[in-house]
């Protein structure tokens, strides 16, 4: 037994079906040989990354229909990867990142339910530069200005990583933390946008949460 217990689920994103092995619920945990402890992934945070958050199906809807053709793709955070399933389904040129030491595995679980080519993964701690990861036309992710520090992490990150004409792409169910990412990339050159978008049934308008785009 892996210390944990899982789900398998329907998620239905751009009209198809994609099934979706999930933590069964936020009180899973498992660290044995603590891996998640060294990578700063605390008890509390350990079982985010396996659930199916209205934020990463407002972002893998987008995907089902944003043009992709030609664009070097990154998703950041991906968690379960969503997004990614649908832009590999679309034969996307994707890569799929996170940093906790089951996301790799999961992806790989998931791509292969829905019968789909292994999607390329990269461990990447935000935090860490990769000189070897390059530089990508979209750069996406879902609810990853998670904590007020990242902000500053992030806008490194599209220093780092971001072509000179990128467009990044980011859904925010309103946590407060987007106005300090959004002036860090002012001053990188990018304007943003924005789409009100609601993230559950329950959401009224004016809807919290947003789609968020970047471009330059």
């Amino acid at each position: 037994m892996p210390g944990y217990t899982t789900r398998l689920l329907t998620v239905r994103l751009g009209g198809r079906d994609y099934r979706v092995r999930a933590l069964s619920d936020l009180q899973q945990f498992a660290d044995r040989n603590g891996a998640a402890e060294r990578a700063g992934i605390s008890s509390a945070l350990w079982s985010l990354f396996g659930q199916v958050w209205p934020s990463s199906r407002v972002l893998a809807e987008a995907m089902a229909t944003f043009e992709v053709a030609g664009k070097r793709i990154l998703e950041l955070g991906c968690g379960l990867g969503l997004s990614s399933l649908v832009l590999q389904q679309r034969g996307a040129d994707v890569t799929a990142s996170d940093h906790h030491p089951l996301a790799e595995s999961f992806l790989a679980h998931n791509a292969a339910l829905n019968a789909l080519p292994p999607i390329a993964y990269r461990n990447l701690p935000w935090a860490v530069p990769d000189a070897t990861l390059g530089r990508f036309d979209l750069i996406i992710g879902s609810d990853i200005l998670y904590e007020r520090e990242h902000a500053a992490l992030l806008a490194q990150m599209m220093l780092r990583h971001a072509s000179v004409d990128a467009e990044i792409l980011i859904t925010d169910p309103g946590r407060g933390n987007s106005a300090a990412f959004t002036r860090s990339l002012a001053g990188q050159g990018y304007a943003v946008s924005e789409r009100r978008s609601r993230f559950n049934d329950s959401d009224v308008a004016p809807f919290r949460g947003r789609l968020l785009s970047y471009r330059r």
